[in-house]
């Protein structure tokens, strides 16, 4: 692994998907166990898609489940796509079934978004709940809500259910929203960037060469956040560190400035 470090942000370069799921759940567990030493408990935004599924699988594995103390966890989510807990395409249910199911975490500590909801009516809960657990009744958080945020980047620059074009891209006040997918047609809830940055570290994952391109337009910032939203994730207070593989980062600058690949 290489890295790359500035004022703004934390560049590391695995070889592959595997090193980057090993890489990833390292980073979680040391968080993890750095906020547990600290404050005596650990708080957690995590995310959907198949690289989020590696690394969750890694957390779940035998010698990793005595690094963590997950009864002192709490589980958020930074989107869900309005689905029930049950459907294959649930975040949550994703997360439950290669993870929360196999942690000794207690039900009241995993704090899902209730996709089965009316979207605005599941938005609007979710922002009630975060706001009761972190005791800030209005306007952006003004202190970390997560010790660590689990993020990733679709092929569209998209980041948790910030789509390209979206009004939520441009939130200030509001923690949580509705968005349609026009792809897919289908709605979803999301974080708004004022909640997704607070956190103590914003942890991105992206692997494959089909982001490559997009993963340079991101570094060039070449195109606007409400094109490439991914590009909101600027935590202001906490750390932004991107994992990449070798293939996602096939076209960022080769230099003294950019990140560069080892083993």
């Amino acid at each position: 692994m290489t890295e790359h470090e500035s004022a703004a942000r934390r560049v590391d370069v695995v070889a592959g998907p595997e090193e980057l799921a090993r890489e990833a759940a390292d980073t979680i567990v040391r968080a993890a166990q750095q906020a547990i030493a600290a404050r005596g408990r650990f708080t957690i935004a995590v995310s959907g898609g198949d690289t989020a599924r590696a690394i969750y699988e890694q957390l779940a594995a035998p010698a990793r489940l005595r690094e963590v103390d997950w009864s002192r966890a709490e589980v958020y989510w930074g989107d869900e796509r309005c689905v029930g807990p049950a459907h294959p395409r649930s975040n949550y249910g994703m997360a439950k079934e290669v993870l929360l199911s196999r942690v000794s975490i207690p039900d009241e500590q995993v704090h899902r978004m209730r996709g089965e909801d009316d979207p605005a009516a599941g938005a609007a809960a979710y922002e009630r709940l975060l706001r009761e657990r972190f005791g800030l009744a209005h306007g952006p958080p003004t202190a970390p809500l997560f010790d660590i945020n689990h993020m990733g980047m679709g092929e569209d620059g998209h980041t948790a259910s910030l789509f390209p074009g979206v009004d939520a891209i441009d939130e200030h006040e509001r923690w949580a929203l509705p968005t349609w997918q026009e792809s897919t047609g289908e709605w979803r809830i999301t974080l708004t960037p004022p909640a997704l940055n607070a956190s103590r570290l914003v942890l991105v994952t992206v692997s494959g060469a089909a982001k490559a391109e997009r993963l340079r337009e991101v570094f060039a910032k070449e195109r606007p956040p409400r094109e490439l939203p991914v590009r909101v994730l600027e935590p202001k207070v906490g750390a932004l560190t991107w994992l990449v593989d070798e293939a996602a980062a096939s076209r960022l600058p080769r230099s003294s400035d950019a990140p560069s690949a080892r083993g």
